[in-house]
């Protein structure tokens, strides 16, 4: 207090700061996902391109879901893929198929109405998630009218390499994510694809706050033999740079995300029931409650609601029913990234960023397009020539689906090969230079250099308390040094730089556990 403003007789106060500065951890587990939604607009405002800070579901229905109309009318879809039944020669040897009346039907969709974000989202609200970033880069674009063949890879052209760069550009402004997804990436060409992988890792390097989590094209209906390819396309097409920032995760994973409700005669045929009649109820079969049902679906004064229509059509044709199953089947096929970032936040809410995510069940997932054995999973999980690591999922008697992989691309690094590794370190660098940025403009001198140093230490201390640093004691787990003549120079002084070095001993998973069995000559008593 300056003598110049005490004027009068009396007792005065001077509050000084009793504790100094200290890290406040940062966020470890928000994902920013980049695709399409059903709509981007909330209270007249348009949300397209513009990223968006949810924190649940009911959050992201707000700004990106169609409203419901007012009851008795059926709920607002916000997901309608649509699905055709091709009629075959012969047994299908890929890819889903039905047999109808002696014949063999493929199920196929319209790839022109896949999409995965919303889907995505809601797994990982399922699997734990909390905050999260929604870059909307448009709305669903228009049906093609006509279904696939059984054997194509599955490429939308409504969903556009432009657009998810830009959204993925936009996330450049914001440090808070840490994960970004993509998971209508698989619906974009090869090509495209690559190009959009290497992009985001491009981004991580430079941001240095966030790491992607990828899928593989061709994970959700993979060849028992051929899935190899996929695995090699997928390797071929990463780069090189930011592989410790990348982490992929194969294959897609059966869900029950989309309920018997989301799916019904609009979805099939691109909603021609006449297509769709020919096969549940032939002419030279007709069963007249098929006949009225039909009637009433197509006459729209009927009073009737799709949801009341479509059950009474379960009910009077086990072969609708069938058909609704199998397509509910295929569109709950899904891409894993959504569901791990979910999952991921889980563990970092229990744990931390240094607990792997791995050897844990997804909730929701109750089927895989195909089974990894372990032999299959070790050409997975290491590479011998590009180096780059997959994480596979696989099923487990008597345990259910588990992921079983903990690696980032970068599988052949000695210092960055493990997931928890990489985040551990990222949580590490970004909460400590968040608390320095107090310092700036500070002057550089012993005082200042302590006070960092303290600041630093008892960050550190609590995170390796917590189990997030390896060693037996805090001064085994890390060191942290400032000062002239430890790490800068009067040079560096004079050019107002502060130098802080942190070594830190990160704790590495358990990947192989090797179990030594000797048998021993029994010992007289």
């Amino acid at each position: 207090m300056k003598s110049s403003k005490i004027e009068k007789p009396g007792v005065y106060i001077q509050e000084l700061n009793a504790f100094p500065n200290s890290v406040v951890a940062v966020a470890t587990a928000v994902p920013a996902f980049i695709g399409y939604t059903p709509q981007a607009l909330y209270e007249g405002k348009s949300y397209k391109n513009i990223p968006v800070r949810i924190t649940s579901f009911s959050e992201f229905q707000a700004c990106f879901c169609f409203p419901d109309p007012p009851f008795p009318a059926s709920p607002a879809k916000q997901y309608s893929p649509e699905y055709y039944l091709v009629q075959q020669n012969s047994q299908p040897t890929k890819g889903d198929s039905i047999l109808i009346n002696g014949s063999y039907y493929s199920i196929v969709p319209d790839s022109n109405t896949l999409y995965y974000l919303y889907n995505s989202v809601k797994l990982f609200y399922e699997n734990g998630g909390g905050d999260a970033y929604i870059v909307s880069v448009g709305s669903y674009g228009p049906p093609s009218k006509k279904a696939i063949t059984s054997d194509t890879t599955i490429v939308n052209p409504n969903v556009q390499l432009n657009d998810l760069l830009s959204g993925l550009a936009l996330l450049k402004n914001e440090p808070e994510p840490t994960f970004y997804i993509c998971p209508e990436a698989t619906l974009l060409s090869i090509e495209n694809n690559a190009t959009l992988i290497q992009n985001m890792l491009q981004q991580c390097v430079t941001m240095q706050t966030a790491m992607c989590i990828f899928d593989v094209i061709g994970g959700n209906n993979p060849d028992p033999i051929l899935y190899t390819e996929d695995i090699s396309n997928f390797r071929m097409n990463t780069g090189s740079i930011g592989l410790n920032y990348g982490m992929v995760y194969y294959p897609f994973i059966g869900t029950t995300i989309m309920q018997n409700q989301d799916i019904d005669y609009t979805n099939l045929f691109g909603g021609d029931i006449k297509q769709l009649e020919a096969i549940i109820n032939p002419a030279s079969n007709p069963n007249p409650s098929i006949n009225t049902i039909i009637a009433n679906i197509q006459n729209p004064e009927s009073g009737l609601t799709v949801t009341q229509n479509n059950n009474a059509l379960i009910i009077a044709s086990p072969i609708y029913s069938l058909i609704i199953k199998h397509v509910l089947n295929d569109a709950n096929i899904l891409p894993p990234s959504g569901a791990m970032a979910g999952l991921i936040t889980t563990i970092d809410n229990q744990v931390g960023p240094w607990e792997a995510p791995a050897n844990t069940s997804i909730v929701g997932a109750v089927s895989l397009p195909i089974s990894i054995s372990e032999s299959q999973q070790g050409n997975l999980n290491i590479d011998a020539v590009s180096g780059k690591s997959i994480n596979a999922i696989r099923s487990f008697n008597g345990l259910g689906i588990l992921v079983w992989g903990a690696r980032t691309l970068d599988g052949n690094s000695q210092d960055w090969k493990y997931i928890p590794v990489q985040r551990t370190m990222i949580f590490l660098e970004q909460s400590c230079k968040l608390a320095a940025q107090a310092y700036v403009f500070q002057p550089n001198d012993k005082n200042t250099w302590e006070a960092v140093k303290s600041m630093i230490t008892n960050f550190l201390t609590e995170v390796w308390k917590q189990g997030g640093l390896q060693g037996a004691s805090a001064s085994d787990a890390f060191s942290v040094a400032c000062g002239l003549g430890s790490t800068m120079t009067s040079e560096d002084i004079l050019n107002g730089f502060m130098t802080v070095t942190v070594k830190v001993t990160v704790v590495h998973p358990a990947e192989f556990i090797v179990l030594t069995f000797q048998q021993q000559m029994a010992i007289p008593s």
